[in-house]
């Protein structure tokens, strides 16, 4: 495993940056609502946007409404349900259809979370996540069913940080990265993505393909990304360091 520097301040020049949320901008908590999110953040986005001239965009396997929850809408290109959900700058929207499905498996993974108040459920507008934070030793088994449930129902099972969940195929990060440098304001820009989960690997690779790199967040491990930050307060330095050029 290749030990992976801190990347250098002039990264961000004549790059377009797409973001994680979290485990990246914010630290993780035992439940998704239970996050803080630092009263920096958004001025920080504010900063980002102007310096990249409009070239910035959050990635997040959050929806979007629960980002707007957080965030308020803070005028930048979000993705949301890893890849499943895109709204653009300007507020306009990719169309988004339920998969079949669906409602076998929200009942499904439904069933198990109210058998344990531990394991948490997140409703999302085309996938379902069923979070283990507050139970590790039930890992297993989460991906158990996850993987029983996803043969039932013709969904694909995401694994990720203490988290499995259920969607559609065919789209994740690395197709809403490129999907977004396809837009007049992304194109042309080398594609910088920062994320901590196995979820951003797709994302990473991304960004290399296209001449790019990936950031990631955390501690070693075997990845697609070029760059390390050690955490989410790291990351923060970098990317206020970065925004004042």
């Amino acid at each position: 495993m290749a030990h992976l520097l801190p990347p250098p301040a002039w990264l961000l020049d004549g790059a377009a940056l797409f973001l994680d949320f979290d485990g990246t901008l914010v630290e993780l908590a035992e439940a998704p609502d239970a996050i803080a999110v630092p009263a920096s953040l958004q001025p920080l986005l504010a900063r980002l946007t102007e310096r990249l001239e409009g070239r910035l965009a959050l990635v997040s396997g959050r929806s979007i409404a629960d980002l707007d929850r957080h965030l308020g809408r803070c005028g930048v290109a979000v993705s949301g349900s890893h890849g499943l959900e895109l709204r653009f700058a300007n507020g306009a929207r990719l169309p988004l259809d339920a998969p079949e499905g669906l409602a076998e498996a929200r009942l499904a993974l439904g069933e198990a979370a109210a058998a344990d108040p531990r394991l948490l459920i997140e409703e999302k507008p085309a996938s379902i996540a069923l979070h283990f934070r507050q139970a590790p030793e039930r890992a297993a088994e989460a991906e158990a069913l996850a993987t029983a449930v996803a043969e039932r129902t013709g969904l694909a099972v995401q694994p990720g940080k203490m988290v499995v969940e259920l969607r559609p195929h065919g789209a994740d990060k690395g197709d809403a990265l490129r999907r977004l440098m396809r837009e007049p304001v992304f194109a042309g820009a080398r594609p910088l993505f920062m994320g901590d989960d196995l979820t951003d690997e797709h994302a990473f690779a991304a960004a290399a393909a296209l001449g790019g790199a990936g950031i990631l967040v955390g501690p070693e491990r075997e990845t697609a990304a070029a760059w390390r930050l050690d955490g989410v307060s790291e990351a923060a330095r970098w990317l206020e360091n970065a925004a004042h050029g």
